[in-house]
């Protein structure tokens, strides 16, 4: 099974958790392969079988352009501004290729936990995208908490995070490539 993993992350923490979620698809067999959404390379996404996306929810929701700067103001790195995974999603047609399925796709976002209860996350509104262009969106879109804006995650997180890959690839076991699109 290919899986590709693309995330936005303006302080590294969305990285470091879609980094712990591939290393759980890599033991698991899979291939992968891991990248930035500002990285991903043309090709990159034939053959896929899944495709994990990840973003940090900003203003209840995936970032703007108005957002990553805002971040960039509060000590992100610029270079991590230029793209979200908002207008990449615009993109993704254009980036499979002609004639082939669409992977199955998975979504998850990190969020500071002192807004733990409060409605809107980044992985709901890319899953309600993702569904409005036709992929099928495995299991529930799901959060990982930080302690702060600029992180690091919650103690239990990145092992939340590897648990919840290991149930994807247990979920995928025995699909065809058919079946999981």
């Amino acid at each position: 099974m290919k899986t590709v993993v693309v995330y936005e992350s303006m302080f590294g923490n969305t990285e470091h958790v879609a980094r712990t979620i591939a290393e759980a698809f890599e033991r698991a067999g899979s291939q992968i392969t891991v990248t930035d959404v500002s990285q991903v390379q043309p090709g990159d996404l034939d053959g896929c079988d899944l495709l994990v996306l990840g973003a940090p929810t900003h203003a209840f929701s995936l970032s703007r352009q108005s957002t990553r700067d805002d971040a960039v103001r509060q000590g992100a790195d610029p270079a991590r501004a230029a793209l979200g995974l908002r207008e990449w999603l615009t993109t993704l047609d254009g980036a499979l290729q002609s004639g082939v399925d669409r992977p199955a796709v998975a979504v998850f976002d990190t969020r500071v936990d002192k807004v733990r209860h409060l409605p809107g996350s980044a992985a709901k509104r890319a899953a309600r995208s993702l569904r409005s262009q036709g992929f099928e969106v495995l299991d529930r879109p799901t959060s990982f908490y930080v302690s702060d804006l600029k992180g690091p995650p919650n103690d239990g997180e990145l092992d939340r995070a590897g648990s919840w890959a290991t149930r994807l690839v247990d979920g995928l076991r025995g699909r065809t490539r058919r079946d999981v699109s």
